[in-house]
């Protein structure tokens, strides 16, 4: 099924827009849990702790999950495909880990420390770092592999179909 011309732009902004938010939340995150790291009073640990609470409890999810579906969307209406071509079937794995991973493991680690830190009791927790610091390196990633797309057609991909036309005019002994 192909989306239409203005379906398919429409819903390339929707994608590139909650994906670089995507970026952006988490380089946020880093921010913040530098911020709470190093931070030199209780105050500004818990401040920081707290507001990484926020944005994970209410925009992280819902823009990760957003990507997710608008790239599916995207590539099953248009001639890329899901399991075309090697870069679409990487970013669709590499995005879907990291749904699944800010679902369980960085959601509940920054309610965890926002929960602490609201008690009075920020702590220092290297963990509030690294994984903001890996999602934003993914994030760059998959905006890279967007940008250049490398590695060609998948098995399923199939040839394009100007060789395998040619190839079959050879074989026939038809002009070219």
């Amino acid at each position: 099924m192909q989306l239409s011309r203005p379906v398919r732009r429409a819903l390339l902004v929707v994608h590139v827009a909650v994906s670089v938010s995507w970026l952006g939340l988490t380089a946020g995150l880093l921010t913040l849990g530098i911020a709470g790291f190093t931070a030199g009073s209780t105050e500004t640990a818990v401040a920081a702790y707290r507001a990484m609470g926020v944005l994970t409890d209410v925009l992280v999810l819902p823009v990760a999950a957003a990507s997710l579906a608008s790239g599916v969307a995207l590539s099953l209406g248009t001639h890329w495909g899901l399991a075309r071509y090697r870069w679409v079937l990487t970013k669709f794995w590499w995005t879907l880990l990291a749904v699944g991973l800010t679902l369980l493991a960085l959601r509940p680690g920054i309610a965890g420390l926002a929960a602490a830190a609201a008690a009075g009791r920020p702590t220092p927790d290297p963990g509030v770092l690294v994984a903001p610091a890996v999602a934003s390196a993914l994030y760059l990633f998959l905006t890279t592999i967007s940008v250049l797309k490398p590695w060609g057609r998948t098995r399923r991909g199939g040839r394009p179909r100007g060789a395998r036309s040619a190839g079959n005019r050879e074989r026939v002994g038809a002009p070219s």
